[in-house]
């Protein structure tokens, strides 16, 4: 079954209320690596329920549709489906617990043609259900790997952010976890690629690989670490592109460049020293 551009386009998704716990976000931050150090006092605010906080990243996961792209109607090869981009923009900072709601909606699906693969564009807006407030804007793309060649448009209305050419102003690194893959999932994302490895083998990899979001969440760590004295509520924009798939188990290496509050920045395995999140831009306060 091949993608149906206009059908695609138009698929209509249910509007999702989800009601999270100061566990869930507990666990959300254990999952991208808050707490591996447990003398670390910055961190511990967002795993602790002592003044807990919600990291920016989780909005990724409030009202999430998940695993959508295996549903027949799409047309989709679901196993060849990998996370290509993703971009947040925080309203106002997240409640470490409450009542949300969200409707996502496709807003662009580009064909890379025969043997290249589709890109598909979605967004939703988490509000506040008891306030109505947006709380954040999230646009996610996806690289359908297995589903070019469908006849739709072949070009993006977006450009991908530039990366200085000179030395990073900022470095740091992180590590994960070796089981960041299984925990992580459990705040949502439960496609099979991250925790089976025969599903892992048949899209190409040797074994579980880590989720694109979970990598998202360690930058964002390092971001907020580096930039932001971790204090959420002077985190406001970030996107980026997803070049490469992590391991669990390896070091991120975020590295940034300012221009005042505005931020470049890259992410790369330490130990395969290979860029596996490029064209980073962020905004802090």
């Amino acid at each position: 079954m091949a993608i149906d551009y206009d059908k695609l386009l138009n698929r209509k998704f249910e509007t999702l209320t989800h009601d999270y716990t100061e566990k869930d976000t507990m666990l959300y931050a254990l999952g991208v690596g808050l707490g591996n150090d447990p003398l670390n006092e910055d961190c511990l605010q967002f795993v602790y329920e002592d003044g807990l906080k919600a990291l920016p990243s989780m909005s990724v996961v409030l009202a999430y549709p998940g695993f959508w792209v295996r549903e027949p109607d799409t047309g989709i090869d679901w196993v060849k489906v990998l996370h290509a981009g993703q971009e947040v923009i925080i309203h106002k900072p997240l409640p470490a617990s409450g009542v949300v709601e969200a409707t996502t909606r496709i807003t662009e699906i580009i064909d890379k043609g025969e043997g290249r693969g589709a890109l598909i564009v979605s967004e939703r807006v988490v509000r506040d259900k008891a306030t109505g407030e947006d709380l954040c804007t999230l646009r996610s793309t996806t690289m359908a790997r297995g589903d070019g060649g469908f006849g739709g448009p072949s070009t993006s209305r977006s450009a991908p952010d530039r990366i200085p050419e000179r030395e990073p102003d900022l470095v740091c690194d992180l590590p994960t976890l070796d089981q960041a893959a299984l925990i992580y999932r459990l705040s949502g994302d439960f496609n099979p690629l991250h925790a089976s490895p025969s599903v892992a083998r048949k899209a190409g990899f040797e074994k579980p690989i880590l989720h694109g979001l979970c990598t998202f969440g360690v930058a964002t760590h390092a971001l907020l670490k580096t930039l932001c004295d971790y204090d959420p509520a002077r985190f406001h924009r970030m996107r980026l592109r997803f070049s490469a798939p992590v391991y669990p188990g390896e070091t991120i290496r975020t590295e940034m460049w300012r221009d005042g509050n505005k931020i470049a920045f890259r992410c790369r395995s330490v130990e395969r020293d290979l860029v596996v999140i490029n064209n980073g831009y962020a905004e802090v306060s």
